[in-house]
C-alpha cells in the first residue's frame, strides 16, 4: 500500500473530530480504542474511563503521553448496572473533560437518554465504545475505526462517521504518532471495496476499582510485554 501524499486535515474533518459538547458520541470498530485515546489527549481536564472490571482492554497507563496519564481516571466497576450508574455521575461532574465508558450490552432507549441528560447536564462530552450493532439512538456521532496497515512511524487509521445528527457522514484516512492530537490527512490513498454478501468489520494514570477489586490491565498493543505493572488506587 503506497501514499503519494500527506496532507493537513481537512476543515470538514476538524469541525467533524470536535465532538460536540454536552452530548453522547460513539466508536465502534477494532480501532475505537485508539480514537477513545486521541480524543481523550484532545479535551482537557480530567478524563475518566469507565469499563467492566473482568474486561483487561484498558490501555496501558505507562505507553500513554505523560500529560494523560495525569489526568486519566479509569473506574472498574463490576456489573452493567454499576457501569451505566458510574458513568452518569460522572457526566454530570461539571470538571470532567471526557468520559469514556465500554458497556457490554447495547443501551436501552431509556439508559442512553439517561446519559444524553447527565451530559447535558454536566455539560460534558461522552465517548461510548460499542461493540458491533450496539448503537443507540440517542448518540450525536457515531464512529467506526479501523487500523491500516502502515510503514512509517505514525499509524494509519481510518476514521469513518457513520452517524451525524448535524452534517453528513464521511471517512478520513490519517496518519497519528500516537503521543499528540496532532494528525495528518493521507492523500491519494484508494478506498477499499468491502466484500459483497459481508459487512465492514473491523504510567501515571489513576486506576479506581470500582467494588474495589485489583487491577488488571491489559494491553492494547500485542506486542507489548505483559510484565508491565500499573498504580491502582481503591476508591
Amino acid at each position: 500500500m503506497q501514499i503519494r501524499s500527506l496532507a493537513l486535515p481537512s476543515a470538514e474533518f476538524r469541525d467533524a473530530i470536535q465532538l460536540a459538547p454536552a452530548r453522547m458520541h460513539e466508536a465502534g470498530g477494532t480501532g475505537r480504542h485508539a480514537f477513545a485515546i486521541w480524543q481523550a489527549i484532545r479535551h482537557p481536564g480530567s478524563v475518566f474511563w469507565v469499563q467492566p472490571a473482568h474486561d483487561h482492554s484498558l490501555p496501558f497507563p505507562r505507553g500513554l503521553p505523560t500529560e494523560l496519564c495525569n489526568r486519566l481516571y479509569m473506574l472498574r466497576p463490576q456489573s452493567e448496572v454499576d457501569l451505566l450508574w458510574t458513568v452518569e455521575q460522572a457526566l454530570r461532574a461539571g470538571p470532567v473533560g471526557l468520559v469514556i465508558a465500554a458497556p457490554e450490552k447495547p443501551l436501552s432507549l431509556t439508559a442512553g437518554r439517561r446519559l444524553q441528560l447527565a451530559a447535558e447536564e454536566g455539560q460534558t462530552v461522552a465517548l461510548m465504545l460499542i461493540a458491533e450493532n450496539a448503537g443507540s439512538n440517542a448518540t450525536e456521532t457515531r464512529w467506526h475505526c479501523r487500523p491500516l496497515p502502515s510503514g512509517g512511524e505514525a499509524a494509519w487509521h481510518e476514521w469513518h462517521l457513520v452517524k451525524n445528527k448535524r452534517g453528513r457522514s464521511a471517512c478520513w484516512r490519517l496518519a497519528w504518532d500516537g503521543i499528540s492530537d496532532q494528525v495528518t490527512e493521507l492523500a491519494d490513498l484508494p478506498m477499499p471495496q468491502p466484500e459483497r454478501g459481508r459487512r465492514q468489520s473491523d504510567s501515571g494514570a489513576h486506576v479506581v476499582d470500582a467494588d474495589p477489586v485489583a487491577a488488571v490491565l491489559a494491553l492494547l498493543q500485542n506486542d507489548l510485554s505483559s510484565k508491565a505493572e500499573c498504580r491502582c488506587e481503591d476508591l
